[in-house]
């Protein structure tokens, strides 16, 4: 009798391999046989192929797992056919339990038919799903049908990264490959129905997508592909990316009973937990809001986090709090809808003290971060939505809801931004 598969849950491995490169040690032997390389490649024409190869494991050996989980994630569209084979594989280690065996088992080399008889998986499919990882460098081959795990793979074995691929590919992947369909049967407009979306056509369903991934058991998936992405930011309570003490702590309602700051959409409360560490000691209360569904998941949360079932389309039951914030809660709107939702805060919103937070990605004009592109194309063919550049957050803020922008805080290259607004004096 096969012994029982792994616990799903937390990893043996620390999520700090996540944002570290995944073989920092190879890149100078790398770049040494990248120019021996090229000089042949210049002098007799030859081995172009070998150096393209060389270069492909520069970039894997460069990457953190992080950066590697976001680029599968969000710019699969851009996957060729090898990765396309190599998520088959990277998503059936992450169901079966496989790359959870195998970091708990640590750095040795491992042999397929005893990784197959642990896990009760016929030895052949195991045999050809890693002999492909291998081939494509995500597996290291030590010999026949035995192989090591690179740094990247360790990582898939933490649910903020493996869990992120079943979450985003493998129950939304259709919508970016159909969304050319989508697009040449409503005359190649801009999409900004979000009951008409590339996802819901390429499944046919009439649901959304987070209600799509729940009724496919995927829920708790997401939340850990949103803890994933957010490893290694600049978190934006940090007093280098924005003043928390000068903007809302100084002049706040010191009444323990006022609410200091409401989460709208929080998700299970990674943003609020991690203000809490920064700032444990606020004037009033701190306020998690967010679906029953989503707030029913919540396993483990600070407990001086007030949890509450809010769906933010309709009325806001808090009023008069120090700061709301919404952290990618409008990019999975239109602005039609956006709008509705901002009306709801600005209602509840205290002239001349409430501030709204708005931590989302304000992406330039020109030179934009693939990062950034990368998510507005998930927006794009899985909600009918948009990242927005500056100009249009100011005709959704301003234009159209009616409030101030007092300022954008960048939390640097790449990263999402911090949007303070409040109502006109």
């Amino acid at each position: 009798m096969p012994a029982q598969k792994p616990e799903q849950g937390q990893s043996h491995v620390d999520v700090s391999i996540a944002t570290e490169p995944n073989d920092i040690e190879a890149v100078p032997t790398l770049l040494k046989e990248i120019t021996q390389a090229f000089d042949a490649l210049k002098t007799i024409n030859a081995g172009r192929e070998g150096l393209l190869a060389k270069c492909r494991t520069l970039v894997q050996a460069l990457e953190t797992p992080r950066e590697t989980m976001i680029y599968h994630c969000w710019a699969h569209a851009k996957l060729t056919v090898r990765q396309t084979g190599a998520m088959a594989g990277l998503n059936f280690g992450v169901d079966s339990g496989l790359w959870k065996l195998m970091a708990q088992n640590g750095d040795m080399p491992q042999k397929v038919d005893e990784l197959a008889e642990k896990l009760a998986i016929d030895h052949v499919l195991l045999s050809r799903l890693m002999r492909h990882l291998g081939a494509t460098g995500y597996l290291i081959e030590i010999g026949v049908d035995e192989y090591r795990l690179t740094n990247f793979m360790k990582a898939m074995s933490i649910p903020a990264i493996g869990n992120s691929y079943l979450a985003m590919l493998s129950c939304t992947s259709a919508g970016p490959m159909r969304f050319h369909e989508f697009s040449r049967k409503r005359g190649w407009v801009n999409p900004t129905d979000a009951k008409d979306t590339a996802m819901m056509y390429a499944y046919g369903t009439t649901m959304d997508t987070f209600t799509w991934q729940q009724s496919l058991g995927y829920g708790s998936h997401f939340s850990d592909h949103m803890s994933g992405y957010a490893l290694g930011s600049l978190p934006w309570m940090t007093p280098s990316f924005y003043p928390v003490k000068e903007r809302l702590i100084d002049g706040a309602d010191t009444d323990p009973k006022a609410p200091f700051l409401v989460d709208i959409g929080g998700n299970v409360g990674h943003d609020l937990e991690l203000f809490h560490k920064f700032h444990p000691k606020v004037p009033g209360k701190l306020i998690l809001q967010d679906l029953p569904l989503v707030i029913g998941q919540i396993q483990d949360l600070e407990p001086s986090i007030l949890r509450m079932e809010y769906d933010f389309h309709t009325k806001q039951p808090v009023n008069g709090a120090r700061a709301y914030y919404l952290h990618n809660c409008l990019h999975d709107w239109p602005d039609e809808i956006c709008e509705s939702i901002l009306t709801h805060v600005k209602a509840a919103m205290k002239r001349g003290y409430s501030r709204l937070l708005i931590h989302e990605h304000v992406i330039p004009e020109t030179a934009a971060y693939w990062e950034a592109t990368a998510l507005d194309m998930v927006m794009l063919t899985l909600m009918s939505s948009q990242e927005r550049t500056r100009t249009a957050w100011y005709h959704l803020l301003e234009m159209r809801v009616g409030l101030t922008i007092n300022n954008i805080w960048s939390g640097g290259h790449g990263s999402q931004s911090l949007i303070e607004c409040e109502l006109p004096l």
